[in-house]
C-alpha cells in the first residue's frame, strides 16, 4: 500500500515501523494521516510483524490535530472526527495482537501524546516531551488521554497535567511512570531498535494475552482477575512456544519462539 503522510518499514528483525511523516507540520494529524496509520497496522500484521514501533520524523513526534486542516478549526465537528477517524486508530493500536512501541523522538502533544500513550510500551529520547495541550485550547484531553492519564500516573498527576497543560521532559514521565523509559538522543534510535527486534523474536503468542489480562484487570475484581490468569496460562502453557521454553531453558540456549 502506498502512504503519503507516513512511511512503513518491514525490518528483517521481524518488527515494523510507521513513522509520521509529515516533518513540516510537527506531525500533525490530518484525516488522512488518520487513516493511514490503522492501515499501516493492519499491513503490518497481514505482513508477519511480530511488533511495532510507531516513531515520527524530523523534530517531533507528533504536535496533535492540524488546527489549520480543513478550514475553520472554530467549527470543525470534533465529536465527529473522534469518534470516526480518532477513536477508530485508538483501538487498532491498544488491540493489536503484537506488542506496540510508541518510539518517541521529540514533541508529543495533545492527541500527540495520547497516540503514544495508547501503545504498550513507550520509549522517549530525553530531548522529547509530552504536554497534554487541550485546555489550552478550551479542549478536554481526548484520543484516550482521560483514559489512559489516570492510569498510568494516577488521578492526582493526571488532574495536573490536563489542566496546566505544561511540558513534561522525557525524565520526568519516566519517574513518574508516565513511560517506559528515556534514552539518550544519541543512543535512542538504536535502543528502540534493539528493544523492537527482543519482542518480535518473543512469545508473541503470549505477548498477547498479556496485553489482554492486564486491560482486563483494570475492571476485575481480585477474583475474577485470578480466574482470567488460570484460563489464559492453561491456554499458553499448551502453545508450542511454552514447551520450546522449558527445553530451552534446560538446554541452558535461548529459545527460538514460534509466536503467534
Amino acid at each position: 500500500m502506498n502512504f503519503e503522510t507516513i512511511t512503513y518499514e518491514l525490518n528483517t528483525d521481524g518488527y515494523a515501523v510507521i513513522s509520521l511523516n509529515r516533518p513540516d507540520k510537527m506531525n500533525a494529524m490530518t484525516p488522512q494521516m488518520r487513516a493511514e496509520i490503522p492501515a499501516a497496522l493492519r499491513e503490518a500484521l497481514a505482513n508477519g510483524a511480530r511488533a511495532i514501533v510507531l516513531t515520527g520524523t524530523g523534530k517531533a513526534f507528533c504536535s496533535g490535530q492540524d488546527l489549520g486542516d480543513g478550514g475553520n478549526a472554530a467549527h470543525i465537528d470534533l465529536e465527529r472526527i473522534l469518534r470516526d477517524e480518532y477513536n477508530p486508530m485508538v483501538k487498532t493500536i491498544v488491540d493489536a495482537p503484537v506488542p506496540v512501541i510508541a518510539a518517541v523522538n521529540g514533541a508529543a502533544a495533545g492527541a500527540g501524546a495520547n497516540l503514544a500513550l495508547c501503545a504498550d510500551v513507550v520509549i522517549a529520547a530525553k530531548s522529547a516531551y509530552f504536554m497534554e495541550a487541550f485546555s489550552r485550547i478550551g479542549l478536554i484531553p481526548d484520543a484516550g488521554g482521560t483514559y489512559f492519564l489516570p492510569r498510568l500516573i494516577g488521578p492526582a498527576k493526571a488532574m495536573g497535567a490536563a489542566l496546566f497543560a505544561e511540558k513534561i521532559s522525557a525524565e520526568e514521565a519516566d519517574r513518574m511512570g508516565l513511560i517506559w523509559e528515556h534514552v539518550e538522543d544519541a543512543d535512542f534510535e538504536a535502543h528502540w531498535r534493539a528493544r523492537a527486534a527482543h519482542l518480535a523474536q518473543g512469545p508473541t503468542e503470549a505477548y498477547h494475552r498479556t496485553k489482554q489480562a492486564l486491560h482486563a484487570s483494570l475492571n476485575n475484581t481480585l477474583e475474577d482477575q485470578l480466574n482470567l490468569e488460570a484460563r489464559e496460562q492453561g491456554r499458553a502453557g499448551k502453545s508450542r512456544d511454552f514447551k520450546e521454553g522449558v527445553l530451552a531453558f534446560l538446554e541452558k540456549r535461548r529459545p527460538q519462539f514460534e509466536g503467534r
